[in-house]
């Protein structure tokens, strides 16, 4: 027997993919197999990178040029190669340099979009498969709020690294190594000396600091997710805080989590404040010592006028981008951390997995069998005892009992949401566990007990039983589940918008759009879990007469509590504890006077009494 896989609640999820891991998951979206002219956009955007660079280093020299030749001495300096042109030519030429990093730099942006986007939208897109494919135990422990927050971080954070890590710390290297060739071309070694502790230093103190930011920013999220969640969870069960007066309770709960969120973002804000006077520290007292150095040689007549503005202008150029260092670096750290928790979640395995190669389910008759089947959800709490029970084709089998007996356990392993601990779940021989689960599902329908609608149109919600189902299909189903005529009602007919989770309509109505959607689908097995335990008496009759319709031809199980709603099943099993106790039509279990009549005799009891 397979262990069962434990997931981590999102609240949980750790960074442990962050750093070079991170950075090795998303490289292959940078470079994606079979997409050639994606990799040439690539190439290019890269070299359009390095020419803007080119151009931004070269720009000082013309800059330095241009003052020189103006000076009335004329000194020719380390750029006299340049003042063979006039000072105009090398203003003008100075503009074409600046132009051509600014062009170059729009270029790279402009190639490098399509790459990026891709990269965002496969990624967004294996996340929500992976989601949708990770087990129903997961799905029922998830908090919403929490795992929207991580995706939509993930994703972004994605869309920062790509565009920040390639175009702001890769080039700005590439800007020092330039710079720095500069600086020795141009005056000595000694210039550079002091820039590069400078930058060191920089680099030590700004990496420093951030890391310890991202700590404080690390709780901020873990606020940030939980504040969410709450508010999320909150807004879906506001009928309920409504019938409990509980307004002030949930808002109070809320609360709590902001003002941790409001303590993380204060720190984020002080430890900012640190961080950029620390750094504007280092490098103001970098290029003081630059320009001192440059104006004693100026003075001493090693150095031209030209030279000093010049050793000022590249000096600029290097604390712009150290300046927007001390931020891309915490943002990147945020986005590797925010992409380590999305990682984690694609890392969760799914506990449900087709075999290799699995074929898919070929239905002939329908017949469902349960083999000797033992079930728990969890080690020490099992479900359902050696259940034998066979569903024949075009047969109705309804199934009672008591509130845990395992009812709609049985329903869950038909769908194959979970595999039987022990013994087998047979669809017409075929062993559930060896075809593949899309096959499994697509000849299954559900009415289910509470019918979730999308927050679209009646017309989207039936059409949803049927991909490419036509407007002729969908009216023929609801005509079928015996709501064409209220749809026709609404102002909008089949265009009307049912809500959220489909609030705008009754019970009633909605398990018709429920039944209506599943005639669409046309299934030879149907399941009806407590398809009417939520109606009134009135409207649950209607829903009935449409259910036994729709059974017509079909292999059906019905999960009841009611039993008056399956009196004319082909045979009933009574299950306790998840042990068939009794089995039998509804007039041999009465004759028998057990457990059955028992509990047929207190449901007419209590219907006399309301």
């Amino acid at each position: 027997m397979r262990s069962r896989i434990v997931y981590t609640p999102e609240s949980e999820l750790d960074d442990s993919y962050s750093g070079w891991e991170t950075i090795k998951r998303v490289a292959p979206y940078l470079w994606p197999k079979n997409r050639v002219w994606l990799r040439v956009r690539v190439v290019l955007a890269m070299t359009a990178l390095v020419l803007a660079k080119v151009a931004t280093a070269l720009t000082p020299l013309f800059f330095i040029a241009a003052v020189d030749a103006l000076t009335p001495e004329k000194a020719s300096g380390s750029v006299g190669w340049l003042l063979g042109v006039s000072a105009v030519g090398l203003v003008v030429g100075y503009g074409l340099m600046r132009l051509a990093t600014v062009g170059f730099n729009q270029l790279r942006d402009a190639l490098f979009a399509r790459v990026a986007q891709r990269a965002l939208r496969v990624l967004a897109r294996e996340t929500f498969e992976h989601i949708h494919a990770l087990s129903l135990r997961y799905h029922l422990q998830r908090k919403t709020g929490g795992l929207s927050r991580i995706i939509e971080r993930g994703v972004k954070g994605v869309e920062f690294l790509l565009r920040f890590m390639l175009f702001s710390i890769g080039p700005l290297v590439l800007e020092l190594l330039f710079v720095g060739v500069a600086l020795v071309w141009l005056f000595d070694v000694r210039y550079l000396g002091v820039v590069a502790v400078t930058i060191f230093l920089y680099v030590i103190f700004t990496f420093k600091v951030t890391e310890w930011r991202v700590n404080i920013r690390r709780q901020q999220n873990k606020a940030d997710t939980e504040a969410n969640q709450k508010a999320i969870d909150s807004l879906l069960n506001f009928e309920t805080v409504k019938y409990f007066s509980a307004e002030e309770r949930e808002s109070a709960r809320y609360d709590r989590s902001m003002r941790a969120y409001q303590k993380a973002a204060i720190k984020t804000t002080y430890s900012l404040g640190f961080l950029n006077f620390g750094q504007s520290l280092l490098i103001t007292t970098g290029l003081v010592i630059v320009m001192i150095m440059a104006a004693t040689g100026v003075e001493n007549g090693t150095l031209t006028v030209g030279e000093f503005v010049g050793v000022n202008t590249y000096m600029i150029q290097l604390v712009m981008p150290l300046n927007f260092l001390g931020s891309v670096y915490r943002e990147i750290r945020q986005a590797l951390v925010d992409m380590g928790q999305m990682f984690a979640l694609l890392g969760q395995p799914p506990e449900i997995i087709d075999k290799p190669d699995a074929p898919a389910l070929s239905v002939t008759g329908g017949e469902v069998r349960f083999n000797n089947v033992d079930f728990s959800y969890e080690e020490n709490r099992q479900i359902l005892h050696r259940l034998n029970l066979r569903v024949g084709p075009g047969e109705t089998i309804a199934v009672v009992g008591p509130s845990g007996s395992g009812k709609s356990t049985i329903g869950r392993l038909l769908f194959r949401f979970y595999d039987v601990t022990s013994g087998a779940l047979t669809i017409d021989g075929q062993d559930v566990r060896d075809v593949t689960q899309k096959s499994l599902r697509a000849q299954i329908g559900v009415v289910p007990q509470d019918t979730v609608l999308f927050n679209d149109t009646v017309g989207y919600n039936i059409a949803y039983g049927r991909e490419n189902a036509t407007q002729k299909d969908v009216e023929e189903a609801a005509k079928a589940a015996q709501i064409h005529d209220f749809i026709m009602s609404l102002p909008k007919g089949y265009d009307t918008q049912v809500g959220e989770r489909g609030l705008k309509l009754s019970g009633g109505e909605k398990q018709r759009v429920g039944i209506a959607r599943t005639l669409l689908k046309n299934p030879p097995i149907l399941l009806l879990d407590e398809a009417t335990s939520a109606l009134d008496s009135e409207t649950e009759q209607g829903i009935l007469d449409s259910l036994r319709a729709m059974g017509h031809g079909r292999s059906v199980i019905t999960i009841a509590h009611r039993l008056s709603t399956v009196v004319d099943a082909d045979k009933i099993v009574v299950l306790e504890n998840g042990h068939i106790v009794e089995e039998g039509t509804h007039g041999a279990l009465l004759a028998k006077n057990g457990r059955y009549a028992n509990m047929w005799h207190r449901q007419r009891a209590d219907m006399a009494d309301a």
